[in-house]
């Protein structure tokens, strides 16, 4: 059966991805974005499909339709997202919005989803771990994040979100479920963010140095956006209320390492180079333990970091 489902942050790099699945699938989609980071060129090819609706609307408004008496299921993706502590697209550009979001957005989100009876799925980061003193990271682990850093207006905003989500759940039997997003790659990512993929790339195709931050030996782990995308859906179809999955690929590798490949696969000549320091707090592990989705939820990554790489590159060539 067809559902009707809302999606916050539609617009974005994993919403507008996740848009499109939903809708190529049968489902009715309401796209909600206030375009504070997300775009219409994201979703411009959705928007004729008659299962499709695009609603320019900040979620920490309550959201009210005449048009849609009942929504079935709410991915609540909505926030500025997590790139280069450097980038204009960042959530330390948009500090009190990223807070607001995260925090009254969710609280509007579990209301709606009470109200309609609805499931709800809870897009929450890797980065509520903060710097980890463990690797890899499993949903037990608590976290090692400052309070009052700079990067603690997204990482405390997404645990506080987590509290709401998971006493609306306890409070008020609010069906929903928590995902803990890890670095995410692939087309259709905004080609101005900082996002250590995004800079690499386009300094590789342009054959400019490739600048790293630190000495390179921090970690990532990058998952391909088809693979994200798999897993929210089984996270909302297959996961148990009150309960939290991590989303990421456990294909760990060092900063540099990835650099290099992004240079090799890309064919360029660039130069890499240690110009910057390390953001403040910034992480330098991160690596998803993924048991608990793969026997919960049946998910694990598929595509291999090369293949996915290549595709993110002709996309960026292609702009």
């Amino acid at each position: 059966m067809n559902k009707v489902i809302l999606i916050t942050g539609g617009a974005g790099f994993i919403g507008s991805n996740l848009c499109e699945k939903l809708v190529e699938g049968g489902d009715t989609v309401i796209c909600l974005d206030n375009l504070l980071t997300g775009s219409q060129k994201n979703i411009v090819h959705l928007l004729s499909r008659k299962n499709f609706t695009f609603i320019n609307h900040d979620v920490i408004k309550p959201f009210k339709s005449k048009k849609f008496n009942k929504i079935d299921e709410i991915y609540h993706l909505a926030s500025p997202a997590d790139p280069n502590i450097h980038s204009p697209f960042s959530y330390l550009a948009h500090p009190f919005e990223t807070m607001q979001v995260n925090t009254i957005g969710t609280w509007n989100m579990c209301e709606l989803a009470l109200k309609h009876k609805a499931k709800l799925s809870f897009s929450s980061t890797s980065e509520i771990y903060g710097d980890p003193q463990v690797s890899p990271q499993s949903e037990n682990y608590r976290g090692n994040v400052s309070t009052t850093g700079p990067r603690s207006v997204y990482d405390e905003a997404k645990r506080f979100g987590e509290t709401i989500v998971s006493s609306f759940v306890r409070e008020k039997r609010l069906d929903a479920r928590i995902t803990r997003i890890f670095n995410t790659y692939g087309p259709r990512m905004n080609p101005l963010e900082g996002r250590a993929v995004v800079n690499f790339i386009n300094q590789a195709i342009k054959n400019e140095p490739i600048t790293i931050y630190g000495d390179g030996k921090q970690t990532r782990s990058f998952c391909f956006i088809d693979d994200q995308i798999e897993g929210q859906i089984l996270a909302m179809e297959e996961g148990k209320t009150g309960e939290v999955y991590n989303m990421g690929n456990p294909d760990e590798r060092t900063i540099l390492e990835f650099a290099q490949m992004i240079k090799e696969l890309s064919g360029s000549d660039s130069e890499i180079v240690f110009s910057q320091p390390l953001p403040t707090d910034d992480p330098f592990f991160r690596n998803p333990d993924i048991s608990k989705a793969k026997k919960v939820l049946g998910w694990k990554p598929k595509f291999k970091l090369e293949d996915g790489l290549l595709a993110t590159i002709e996309y960026f060539k292609s702009l």
